[in-house]
């Protein structure tokens, strides 16, 4: 049996009524949705991910690589994701939920791939940033009490073309903090690092490894709908070895998708929602959010702002569509 969400598309905070959508409407945008799914579909730029949704009961044209999404899978895939995970950091103090329609809680979010070197009064120094950097910038959060997991902030940049650039990254936050740790910045192809990490640090431990993910990832779709190689394979990976995976929308309004934003809340949520359907067929339950960071995108200048009024609209509207589907959100702040 599937599960039906059904629930007020309203939030209360001190007292002030927050209401977005009506009911109607949020079922409008799902609707809307499932029509792109099914009668359009996704690129999946993966040739192992194009037979999981196959097996899955979706339907593949393995020439083009678009994958079609019948509403049962969807149904089926949204009934089998957790509505509550825990992650876990170095310390068991660290540990915390993410639930649907739980607690608020913040993190860093990147990744910055330059620092700026303060030279004295109104003098600043701008070079890449480096391995230094980031243990400099994870020892900061860990002290910090509002943040409460450490996303990766900058790159390494000094391991650029010299090594698993990703995986030093890895590394050195879990070194420098005793938070969990959210890589923003995954490769499909060092994913089993990541595990074989996780899984030194609970001495070998696969269960422990599983029931107590001390990092988790983060990835993109690539607007207009479609799952890039690295993001299909560290969504499939990232499920069959327990590893919590945000899946993270980062649509512009006006260039990589519709630049009216209820054609963008359509083309985001077919994103997202895709990512999330091969997660639960590569392992139902696996633990997953509803991610965005979705935004406008500045037609006069060339640029993704993400201070705009627009942002905070479409993070807002993204995340009752995530509690419509009864996720766990992520969503970029102002």
């Amino acid at each position: 049996m599937s599960k039906q969400v059904c629930y007020p598309a309203r939030n209360v905070l001190n007292g002030i009524k927050f209401e977005l959508f009506s009911d109607d409407e949020i079922r409008q945008i799902d609707l809307a949705t499932r029509d792109v799914l099914e009668n359009y579909g996704v690129q999946v730029s993966d040739d192992e991910c194009l037979q999981v949704f196959k097996k899955g009961g979706c339907e593949v044209d393995e020439k083009t690589r678009m994958v079609k999404i019948p509403s049962f899978v969807l149904d089926r895939a949204l009934a089998t994701c957790p509505h509550k995970f825990y992650l876990y950091g170095r310390e068991d103090s660290r540990a915390f939920e993410q639930e649907w329609k739980g607690r608020v809680h913040y993190t860093c979010f990147g990744t910055g791939i330059q620092v700026c070197d303060y030279k004295g009064p109104g003098k600043f120094e701008t070079r890449d940033s480096n391995e230094d950097d980031l243990a400099k910038i994870a020892r900061l959060c860990d002290w910090a009490d509002g943040i409460s997991y450490f996303s990766l902030p900058v790159s390494a940049r000094n391991w650029a073309g010299k090594g698993a650039e990703d995986v030093h990254e890895m590394l050195t936050s879990l070194k420098n903090t005793t938070k969990h740790f959210h890589h923003i910045d995954p490769v499909a192809e060092n994913v089993h690092f990541y595990k074989e990490m996780i899984d030194a640090y609970y001495h070998g431990d696969d269960k422990m490894a599983r029931e107590k993910p001390i990092m988790s990832m983060l990835v993109c779709p690539t607007s207009p709908l479609e799952l890039s190689h690295n993001a299909a394979q560290c969504i499939y990976q990232g499920a069959k070895d327990g590893i919590p995976v945000n899946v993270l929308s980062m649509a512009m309004a006006g260039g990589s998708s519709p630049v009216y934003l209820a054609g963008t809340l359509v083309t985001h949520n077919a994103e997202v929602l895709s990512g999330i359907v091969l997660s639960q067929l590569a392992c139902p339950g696996a633990k997953v959010w509803y991610g965005s960071s979705t935004t406008t995108f500045d037609l006069k200048r060339g640029t993704a702002p993400v201070g705009s009024p627009e942002l905070g609209m479409i993070s807002a509207a993204v995340a009752e569509l995530g509690q419509y589907y009864g996720l766990p959100v992520f969503v970029a702040g102002m």
